[in-house]
């Protein structure tokens, strides 16, 4: 009897092993499914990640003062770059001046 026990409690272990890396494989990648070719006043941009490489389209994602993401073409493109730039000299500033001031607003600390 004791034998039996032990197969349950086997196939129970082995069955929830399977279900949890089944799960983690299913890990959802937020992409963005077309990019604006319509230039960003770069003072509303705070940050910038490029498209993560799992995705179908290359694109440069930028984030708001308000945390919204907005999906831009990828550095290839003047605009981005120079919004980049802007973005790069404010995170400087903001760290600088300890993230104080009406410009550092949405910054994220480093």
């Amino acid at each position: 009897m004791a034998h039996q026990g032990d197969l349950k409690l086997l196939f129970c272990i082995f069955f929830v092993i399977c279900c949890s890396t089944a799960t983690l494989s299913q890990i959802a990648i937020d992409c963005c499914l077309s990019v604006s070719n319509k230039e960003i006043d770069k003072r509303l941009i705070v940050d910038y990640s490029e498209q993560p490489r799992g995705c179908s389209i290359g694109a440069t994602i930028l984030v708001t003062r308000l945390g919204k993401q907005l999906c831009a073409p990828t550095k290839d493109e003047q605009w981005v770059q120079n919004t980049i730039k802007h973005v790069d000299h404010l995170k400087q500033k903001c760290k600088k001046g300890n993230y104080k001031g009406r410009r550092c607003f949405g910054v994220k600390h480093e």
